[in-house]
Protein backbone atom coordinates (compact mmCIF):
# COMPACT_ATOMS: atom_id res chain seq x y z
CA UNK A 1 0.00 0.00 0.00
CA UNK A 2 1.37 3.18 -0.98
CA UNK A 3 1.85 5.86 1.60
CA UNK A 4 3.14 8.81 -1.15
CA UNK A 5 1.07 11.85 -0.56
CA UNK A 6 -0.71 13.61 -3.29
CA UNK A 7 0.50 15.77 -5.60
CA UNK A 8 0.39 19.21 -4.55
CA UNK A 9 -0.38 21.96 -7.33
CA UNK A 10 2.79 23.81 -8.22
CA UNK A 11 2.00 27.46 -6.69
CA UNK A 12 3.72 30.70 -8.23
CA UNK A 13 3.06 34.06 -8.82
CA UNK A 14 0.72 35.31 -11.26
CA UNK A 15 2.39 38.51 -12.26
CA UNK A 16 5.86 36.71 -12.57
CA UNK A 17 4.33 33.60 -13.86
CA UNK A 18 2.86 35.82 -16.85
CA UNK A 19 5.50 38.10 -17.90
CA UNK A 20 7.65 34.23 -18.43
CA UNK A 21 5.27 32.88 -20.10
CA UNK A 22 3.47 35.21 -22.25
CA UNK A 23 -0.39 35.66 -22.63
CA UNK A 24 -1.23 31.92 -22.40
CA UNK A 25 -0.62 32.59 -18.69
CA UNK A 26 -4.06 34.41 -18.36
CA UNK A 27 -5.35 31.10 -18.84
CA UNK A 28 -4.38 30.70 -15.36
CA UNK A 29 -5.94 33.65 -14.07
CA UNK A 30 -9.15 32.01 -12.33
CA UNK A 31 -6.86 29.96 -10.03
CA UNK A 32 -6.45 30.77 -6.50
CA UNK A 33 -8.28 34.18 -6.50
CA UNK A 34 -8.94 35.40 -2.85
CA UNK A 35 -11.61 37.41 -1.57
CA UNK A 36 -9.41 40.24 -1.27
CA UNK A 37 -8.85 40.28 -5.08
CA UNK A 38 -12.56 41.77 -5.11
CA UNK A 39 -12.53 43.51 -2.61
CA UNK A 40 -14.76 46.96 -2.50
CA UNK A 41 -13.49 48.27 0.42
CA UNK A 42 -10.89 50.95 -0.70
CA UNK A 43 -7.87 50.30 -0.42
CA UNK A 44 -3.99 51.61 -1.50
CA UNK A 45 -3.57 50.28 -5.49
CA UNK A 46 -0.27 48.89 -4.92
CA UNK A 47 -1.75 46.44 -2.05
CA UNK A 48 -4.85 45.63 -4.95
CA UNK A 49 -1.82 44.47 -7.25
CA UNK A 50 -0.50 42.33 -4.42
CA UNK A 51 -3.75 40.83 -4.39
CA UNK A 52 -3.95 40.13 -7.79
CA UNK A 53 -0.74 38.85 -8.42
CA UNK A 54 -1.00 36.61 -6.03
CA UNK A 55 -0.71 32.85 -5.87
CA UNK A 56 -1.37 30.52 -9.05
CA UNK A 57 -1.66 27.13 -10.05
CA UNK A 58 0.92 27.33 -13.14
CA UNK A 59 -0.88 23.99 -14.24
CA UNK A 60 -3.91 24.68 -14.32
CA UNK A 61 -5.96 25.62 -17.58
CA UNK A 62 -8.97 27.20 -18.61
CA UNK A 63 -9.73 26.49 -22.38
CA UNK A 64 -11.83 29.28 -22.97
CA UNK A 65 -9.44 32.03 -21.35
CA UNK A 66 -6.31 30.12 -22.96
CA UNK A 67 -8.11 30.73 -26.45
CA UNK A 68 -9.11 34.26 -25.88
CA UNK A 69 -5.65 35.05 -25.03
CA UNK A 70 -3.88 34.34 -28.52
CA UNK A 71 -5.73 38.07 -29.85
CA UNK A 72 -3.09 40.16 -28.10
CA UNK A 73 -0.85 38.83 -30.54
CA UNK A 74 -2.79 40.97 -33.50
CA UNK A 75 -1.38 43.82 -31.69
CA UNK A 76 2.11 44.08 -32.93
CA UNK A 77 0.53 42.52 -36.02
CA UNK A 78 -1.81 45.18 -37.35
CA UNK A 79 0.96 47.50 -35.93
CA UNK A 80 3.54 45.95 -38.91
CA UNK A 81 0.73 46.04 -41.49
CA UNK A 82 0.46 49.63 -40.97
CA UNK A 83 4.51 50.55 -40.14
CA UNK A 84 6.31 48.33 -43.03
CA UNK A 85 3.94 50.37 -45.92
CA UNK A 86 4.83 53.71 -44.18
CA UNK A 87 8.75 52.83 -43.92
CA UNK A 88 8.67 51.71 -47.72
CA UNK A 89 6.73 54.95 -48.34
CA UNK A 90 10.04 56.87 -46.56
CA UNK A 91 12.40 54.85 -48.60
CA UNK A 92 11.04 55.55 -52.06
CA UNK A 93 10.34 59.23 -51.41
CA UNK A 94 14.08 59.51 -50.68
CA UNK A 95 14.41 58.46 -54.40
CA UNK A 96 16.92 55.41 -53.57
CA UNK A 97 18.34 52.90 -55.77
CA UNK A 98 18.02 49.09 -55.12
CA UNK A 99 14.23 49.73 -54.31
CA UNK A 100 13.12 45.99 -55.91
CA UNK A 101 14.66 43.90 -52.85
CA UNK A 102 13.28 46.57 -50.37
CA UNK A 103 9.82 46.60 -52.01
CA UNK A 104 9.92 42.52 -51.54
CA UNK A 105 10.51 42.72 -48.35
CA UNK A 106 8.02 44.82 -47.75
CA UNK A 107 4.73 42.51 -49.51
CA UNK A 108 5.81 39.73 -47.51
CA UNK A 109 6.13 41.15 -43.99
CA UNK A 110 2.32 42.46 -44.98
CA UNK A 111 1.25 39.13 -46.31
CA UNK A 112 2.95 37.49 -43.54
CA UNK A 113 1.01 39.66 -40.99
CA UNK A 114 -2.41 39.45 -42.94
CA UNK A 115 -2.12 35.64 -43.11
CA UNK A 116 -0.96 35.72 -39.07
CA UNK A 117 -3.68 37.53 -38.39
CA UNK A 118 -6.75 35.16 -40.07
CA UNK A 119 -4.92 32.46 -38.45
CA UNK A 120 -5.71 33.79 -35.35
CA UNK A 121 -9.06 34.76 -36.31
CA UNK A 122 -10.11 31.52 -37.57
CA UNK A 123 -12.37 29.64 -36.14
CA UNK A 124 -10.61 26.32 -35.90
CA UNK A 125 -9.31 25.14 -32.39
CA UNK A 126 -6.26 27.15 -31.10
CA UNK A 127 -2.93 24.85 -31.98
CA UNK A 128 0.16 25.40 -30.07
CA UNK A 129 2.11 23.42 -32.05
CA UNK A 130 0.94 25.33 -35.20
CA UNK A 131 1.94 28.63 -33.64
CA UNK A 132 5.12 27.78 -32.17
CA UNK A 133 6.20 26.85 -36.02
CA UNK A 134 4.75 30.10 -37.43
CA UNK A 135 6.20 32.20 -34.67
CA UNK A 136 9.58 30.42 -35.55
CA UNK A 137 9.06 31.62 -39.55
CA UNK A 138 8.26 34.77 -38.15
CA UNK A 139 11.38 35.16 -36.79
CA UNK A 140 13.60 33.63 -39.66
CA UNK A 141 12.14 35.83 -41.63
CA UNK A 142 12.82 38.53 -39.41
CA UNK A 143 16.68 37.85 -39.41
CA UNK A 144 16.37 36.91 -43.37
CA UNK A 145 14.69 40.18 -44.60
CA UNK A 146 17.01 41.83 -42.87
CA UNK A 147 20.44 40.29 -43.96
CA UNK A 148 18.72 40.36 -47.40
CA UNK A 149 18.01 44.63 -47.78
CA UNK A 150 21.71 44.98 -46.25
CA UNK A 151 23.45 43.03 -48.70
CA UNK A 152 21.03 44.58 -51.49
CA UNK A 153 20.88 48.27 -51.57
CA UNK A 154 23.75 50.58 -51.95
CA UNK A 155 25.23 52.22 -48.76
CA UNK A 156 23.59 55.66 -49.49
CA UNK A 157 20.14 54.27 -49.22
CA UNK A 158 20.83 51.89 -46.16
CA UNK A 159 19.76 53.73 -43.50
CA UNK A 160 16.06 54.45 -44.73
CA UNK A 161 16.13 50.91 -46.71
CA UNK A 162 16.66 49.50 -43.18
CA UNK A 163 13.65 51.08 -41.94
CA UNK A 164 11.06 48.39 -43.43
CA UNK A 165 12.79 45.36 -42.00
CA UNK A 166 13.53 47.07 -38.72
CA UNK A 167 9.93 47.88 -38.38
CA UNK A 168 9.26 43.96 -38.64
CA UNK A 169 11.91 43.57 -36.12
CA UNK A 170 10.13 45.84 -33.60
CA UNK A 171 6.98 43.90 -34.32
CA UNK A 172 8.44 40.61 -33.88
CA UNK A 173 10.07 41.49 -30.43
CA UNK A 174 6.72 42.62 -29.48
CA UNK A 175 5.01 39.23 -30.50
CA UNK A 176 7.34 36.93 -29.16
CA UNK A 177 6.88 39.11 -25.61
CA UNK A 178 3.28 39.02 -25.61
CA UNK A 179 3.09 35.18 -27.06
CA UNK A 180 6.06 33.46 -25.19
CA UNK A 181 6.99 35.80 -22.55
CA UNK A 182 9.40 38.29 -21.76
CA UNK A 183 12.60 35.91 -22.04
CA UNK A 184 12.21 35.30 -25.23
CA UNK A 185 11.48 39.19 -26.58
CA UNK A 186 14.68 39.36 -24.31
CA UNK A 187 16.35 36.77 -26.44
CA UNK A 188 15.66 38.45 -29.95
CA UNK A 189 16.48 41.59 -28.76
CA UNK A 190 20.22 40.30 -27.62
CA UNK A 191 20.15 38.33 -31.02
CA UNK A 192 19.63 41.84 -32.50
CA UNK A 193 22.78 43.32 -31.62
CA UNK A 194 25.14 40.89 -33.77
CA UNK A 195 22.31 41.08 -36.75
CA UNK A 196 22.90 44.39 -36.89
CA UNK A 197 26.62 44.38 -36.85
CA UNK A 198 26.22 41.24 -39.58
CA UNK A 199 24.09 43.87 -41.68
CA UNK A 200 26.47 46.64 -41.40
CA UNK A 201 29.50 44.31 -42.16
CA UNK A 202 27.33 43.13 -45.93
CA UNK A 203 26.31 46.99 -46.66
CA UNK A 204 29.59 48.17 -45.56
CA UNK A 205 32.46 45.62 -46.13
CA UNK A 206 33.58 46.67 -42.01
CA UNK A 207 32.07 45.59 -38.52
CA UNK A 208 30.64 49.06 -36.64
CA UNK A 209 30.27 48.29 -33.59
CA UNK A 210 28.09 51.38 -32.96
CA UNK A 211 26.42 50.51 -35.97
CA UNK A 212 25.39 47.35 -33.90
CA UNK A 213 23.87 48.85 -31.28
CA UNK A 214 21.97 51.51 -33.34
CA UNK A 215 18.12 51.30 -32.46
CA UNK A 216 18.51 48.87 -29.63
CA UNK A 217 16.75 51.75 -26.99
CA UNK A 218 14.02 52.00 -29.51
CA UNK A 219 13.96 47.86 -29.53
CA UNK A 220 14.38 47.89 -25.54
CA UNK A 221 11.33 50.50 -25.17
CA UNK A 222 9.15 48.42 -27.17
CA UNK A 223 9.77 45.72 -25.08
CA UNK A 224 9.58 47.08 -21.68
CA UNK A 225 6.22 48.57 -23.38
CA UNK A 226 4.62 44.63 -24.65
CA UNK A 227 5.68 43.88 -20.51
CA UNK A 228 3.77 46.42 -19.41
CA UNK A 229 0.71 45.70 -21.81
CA UNK A 230 0.93 41.94 -21.05
CA UNK A 231 0.72 42.89 -17.13
CA UNK A 232 -1.91 44.99 -17.35
CA UNK A 233 -3.87 43.13 -19.24
CA UNK A 234 -3.33 40.16 -16.86
CA UNK A 235 -4.27 41.89 -13.72
CA UNK A 236 -7.33 43.06 -15.34
CA UNK A 237 -8.61 40.21 -16.22
CA UNK A 238 -7.78 38.58 -13.27
CA UNK A 239 -9.51 41.61 -11.08
CA UNK A 240 -12.44 41.03 -13.99
CA UNK A 241 -12.86 37.49 -13.51
CA UNK A 242 -12.90 38.18 -9.21
CA UNK A 243 -15.56 40.47 -9.43
CA UNK A 244 -17.63 38.22 -11.86
CA UNK A 245 -16.95 35.37 -9.46
CA UNK A 246 -18.39 37.92 -6.40
CA UNK A 247 -21.33 38.85 -7.84
CA UNK A 248 -21.64 36.00 -8.92
CA UNK A 249 -22.14 34.37 -5.64
CA UNK A 250 -24.13 37.51 -4.50
CA UNK A 251 -26.74 37.04 -7.40
CA UNK A 252 -27.08 33.21 -6.39
CA UNK A 253 -27.54 34.08 -2.70
CA UNK A 254 -30.31 36.87 -3.69
CA UNK A 255 -32.14 33.69 -6.09
CA UNK A 256 -31.70 31.17 -2.98
CA UNK A 257 -33.37 34.09 -0.56
CA UNK A 258 -35.93 34.39 -2.98
CA UNK A 259 -36.52 30.99 -3.37
CA UNK A 260 -37.16 29.98 0.43
CA UNK A 261 -39.11 33.09 0.39
CA UNK A 262 -41.61 32.32 -2.52
CA UNK A 263 -41.74 28.52 -1.35
CA UNK A 264 -40.98 27.18 2.07
CA UNK A 265 -41.61 30.99 3.86
CA UNK A 266 -45.14 31.35 2.17
CA UNK A 267 -45.97 28.03 3.75
CA UNK A 268 -44.43 28.92 6.68
CA UNK A 269 -46.98 31.72 6.96
CA UNK A 270 -50.09 29.98 5.50
CA UNK A 271 -49.59 27.55 8.87
CA UNK A 272 -49.37 31.20 10.88
CA UNK A 273 -52.66 32.44 9.50
CA UNK A 274 -55.54 32.33 12.01
CA UNK A 275 -57.66 29.22 11.70
CA UNK A 276 -61.43 29.37 10.23
CA UNK A 277 -62.55 26.51 12.40
CA UNK A 278 -62.28 24.18 9.30
CA UNK A 279 -59.21 21.91 10.49
CA UNK A 280 -59.62 19.51 7.71
CA UNK A 281 -60.01 22.49 4.87
CA UNK A 282 -57.29 24.04 6.12
CA UNK A 283 -54.84 21.02 6.04
CA UNK A 284 -56.35 20.10 2.44
CA UNK A 285 -55.30 23.85 1.56
CA UNK A 286 -52.01 23.06 3.01
CA UNK A 287 -51.47 20.23 1.26
CA UNK A 288 -52.52 21.45 -1.71
CA UNK A 289 -49.86 24.09 -1.52
CA UNK A 290 -46.86 21.85 -0.79
CA UNK A 291 -47.63 19.82 -3.34
CA UNK A 292 -47.83 22.81 -5.97
CA UNK A 293 -44.47 24.01 -4.00
CA UNK A 294 -42.43 20.91 -4.59
CA UNK A 295 -43.62 20.34 -8.31
CA UNK A 296 -42.14 23.82 -8.70
CA UNK A 297 -39.09 23.30 -6.89
CA UNK A 298 -38.26 19.66 -8.76
CA UNK A 299 -39.15 22.04 -12.41
CA UNK A 300 -36.50 24.30 -11.19
CA UNK A 301 -33.95 21.87 -10.35
CA UNK A 302 -34.97 19.66 -13.62
CA UNK A 303 -34.77 23.11 -15.90
CA UNK A 304 -30.97 23.79 -14.15
CA UNK A 305 -30.01 20.36 -15.09
CA UNK A 306 -30.82 20.10 -18.46
CA UNK A 307 -29.64 24.33 -19.26
CA UNK A 308 -33.53 25.75 -19.36
CA UNK A 309 -33.90 24.07 -22.60
CA UNK A 310 -37.61 23.02 -22.19
CA UNK A 311 -38.34 26.68 -20.05
CA UNK A 312 -37.58 28.38 -23.06
CA UNK A 313 -39.80 26.56 -25.49
CA UNK A 314 -43.10 28.20 -24.39
CA UNK A 315 -44.05 31.90 -24.94
CA UNK A 316 -44.98 34.56 -22.63
CA UNK A 317 -48.51 33.98 -23.02
CA UNK A 318 -48.29 29.96 -22.28
CA UNK A 319 -46.06 30.80 -19.30
CA UNK A 320 -48.65 32.55 -17.69
CA UNK A 321 -51.67 30.84 -18.59
CA UNK A 322 -49.30 27.73 -16.82
CA UNK A 323 -49.36 30.29 -14.30
CA UNK A 324 -53.08 31.32 -13.84
CA UNK A 325 -53.73 26.73 -13.90
CA UNK A 326 -51.58 26.68 -10.98
CA UNK A 327 -53.20 29.48 -8.79
CA UNK A 328 -56.24 27.96 -9.59
CA UNK A 329 -55.03 25.23 -7.44
CA UNK A 330 -54.69 27.51 -4.50
CA UNK A 331 -58.61 28.82 -5.09
CA UNK A 332 -57.75 31.69 -7.14
CA UNK A 333 -59.65 32.73 -9.92
CA UNK A 334 -57.50 34.48 -12.01
CA UNK A 335 -58.11 36.38 -15.66
CA UNK A 336 -55.69 36.39 -18.03
CA UNK A 337 -55.95 39.26 -19.93
CA UNK A 338 -52.82 39.16 -22.86
CA UNK A 339 -52.19 41.57 -25.89
CA UNK A 340 -51.10 39.89 -29.34
CA UNK A 341 -47.23 40.08 -28.76
CA UNK A 342 -44.25 39.21 -30.92
CA UNK A 343 -42.59 35.58 -29.33
CA UNK A 344 -39.50 37.11 -29.87
CA UNK A 345 -40.48 40.68 -27.84
CA UNK A 346 -38.69 39.64 -24.04
CA UNK A 347 -35.80 37.69 -23.49
CA UNK A 348 -36.11 34.18 -22.03
CA UNK A 349 -34.31 35.38 -18.72
CA UNK A 350 -36.80 38.46 -19.20
CA UNK A 351 -40.30 36.27 -19.42
CA UNK A 352 -39.25 34.19 -16.47
CA UNK A 353 -38.36 36.70 -14.28
CA UNK A 354 -41.61 38.57 -15.55
CA UNK A 355 -43.81 35.46 -14.64
CA UNK A 356 -42.40 34.83 -11.84
CA UNK A 357 -43.00 38.46 -10.30
CA UNK A 358 -46.67 37.72 -11.36
CA UNK A 359 -47.07 34.59 -9.29
CA UNK A 360 -45.80 36.42 -6.45
CA UNK A 361 -48.04 38.98 -6.95
CA UNK A 362 -50.88 36.58 -6.99
CA UNK A 363 -49.89 34.90 -3.72
CA UNK A 364 -50.01 38.57 -2.08
CA UNK A 365 -53.55 38.65 -3.27
CA UNK A 366 -54.34 35.05 -2.07
CA UNK A 367 -52.90 36.04 1.37
CA UNK A 368 -53.56 39.64 1.81
CA UNK A 369 -56.39 40.75 -0.58
CA UNK A 370 -59.34 39.00 1.10
CA UNK A 371 -60.63 37.95 -2.41
CA UNK A 372 -60.72 34.80 -4.44
CA UNK A 373 -60.60 37.04 -7.77
CA UNK A 374 -57.99 39.11 -10.16
CA UNK A 375 -57.56 40.21 -13.12
CA UNK A 376 -53.83 39.85 -14.94
CA UNK A 377 -53.27 42.45 -17.74
CA UNK A 378 -50.50 41.74 -20.18
CA UNK A 379 -49.86 44.71 -22.64
CA UNK A 380 -46.90 46.82 -24.12
CA UNK A 381 -45.92 49.88 -22.76
CA UNK A 382 -43.37 52.01 -24.05
CA UNK A 383 -40.43 50.12 -24.93
CA UNK A 384 -41.27 47.07 -22.58
CA UNK A 385 -44.04 44.91 -21.58
CA UNK A 386 -46.00 45.54 -18.87
CA UNK A 387 -48.46 43.07 -16.93
CA UNK A 388 -50.78 44.53 -14.43
CA UNK A 389 -52.25 42.52 -11.48
CA UNK A 390 -55.36 44.25 -10.35
CA UNK A 391 -57.82 42.92 -7.09
CA UNK A 392 -60.55 44.27 -5.61
CA UNK A 393 -59.86 43.41 -2.28
CA UNK A 394 -59.60 45.11 1.36
CA UNK A 395 -56.60 46.97 -0.07
CA UNK A 396 -53.89 48.97 2.37
CA UNK A 397 -52.17 51.70 2.94
CA UNK A 398 -48.97 52.19 2.28
CA UNK A 399 -48.35 52.99 6.02
CA UNK A 400 -49.85 49.58 6.97
CA UNK A 401 -48.84 47.38 4.46
CA UNK A 402 -49.08 43.86 5.39
CA UNK A 403 -46.35 42.01 6.89
CA UNK A 404 -44.52 39.78 4.66
CA UNK A 405 -46.28 41.60 1.41
CA UNK A 406 -43.06 40.50 -0.74
CA UNK A 407 -42.11 43.23 -3.05
CA UNK A 408 -38.60 44.27 -2.28
CA UNK A 409 -37.33 40.30 -2.62
CA UNK A 410 -39.41 38.62 -4.48
CA UNK A 411 -40.68 41.65 -6.78
CA UNK A 412 -38.81 44.65 -7.19
CA UNK A 413 -35.41 42.57 -7.00
CA UNK A 414 -36.13 39.92 -9.57
CA UNK A 415 -37.55 42.64 -11.80
CA UNK A 416 -34.13 44.79 -11.24
CA UNK A 417 -32.18 42.19 -12.70
CA UNK A 418 -33.12 42.39 -15.66
CA UNK A 419 -33.86 45.99 -16.18
CA UNK A 420 -37.56 46.31 -15.00
CA UNK A 421 -39.12 48.12 -12.31
CA UNK A 422 -42.72 47.51 -9.87
CA UNK A 423 -45.16 49.76 -8.55
CA UNK A 424 -47.96 49.01 -6.17
CA UNK A 425 -50.69 51.18 -5.53
CA UNK A 426 -53.62 49.97 -3.39
CA UNK A 427 -55.76 52.65 -0.55
CA UNK A 428 -58.03 51.13 2.45
CA UNK A 429 -61.43 49.36 0.49
CA UNK A 430 -60.11 50.20 -3.02
CA UNK A 431 -58.14 46.79 -3.66
CA UNK A 432 -54.39 46.53 -5.26
CA UNK A 433 -52.79 47.23 -8.50
CA UNK A 434 -49.25 45.99 -8.86
CA UNK A 435 -47.82 47.08 -12.43
CA UNK A 436 -44.51 44.69 -13.34
CA UNK A 437 -42.47 46.49 -16.23
CA UNK A 438 -39.71 44.84 -18.09
CA UNK A 439 -37.89 46.26 -21.12
CA UNK A 440 -38.23 44.56 -24.45
CA UNK A 441 -35.69 42.25 -26.42
CA UNK A 442 -33.78 45.15 -27.79
CA UNK A 443 -33.94 47.80 -25.37
CA UNK A 444 -32.76 47.57 -21.72
CA UNK A 445 -33.39 50.81 -20.50
CA UNK A 446 -35.86 51.16 -17.81
CA UNK A 447 -38.08 53.58 -18.89
CA UNK A 448 -41.96 53.08 -19.21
Amino acid sequence: MSTEAPRQPSRANFLLTLLRRGAPAVATAPTELSDEVADPTPMRALRRIQHMAGPVDAAARDGLLLRAARYVALVPLVYRILAVPGALSVFLAAGHGGTAPVVAVAVCSVLLNVFGGAWLLRAAPFRGDHAARLLIADVGFTVVANLVVAAAVPPPAFADAMLVPGKHLLGAIALLTLALGVPYGFALLALSIPLRGAMFWLNTGRFDVAGAFSGFGTMLGVLFTAAGALALIGLGTRLALAYGIRNGRLAERAQQHRRLHDTVLQTLETLALPGTGDAERQLVELRRMARAQAVELRQTIESAAAGAAEAGSRPLGEKLAALVAEMALDGLRAQLVIAELDHDTLSEVRQIALRDAVREALRNTVKHAGTDQVVVRVEERGDGIAAIVRDHGHGFSEDSRPAGFGISESITARLAEVGGTARVESAPGSGTRVTLWVPCWANGSPGR
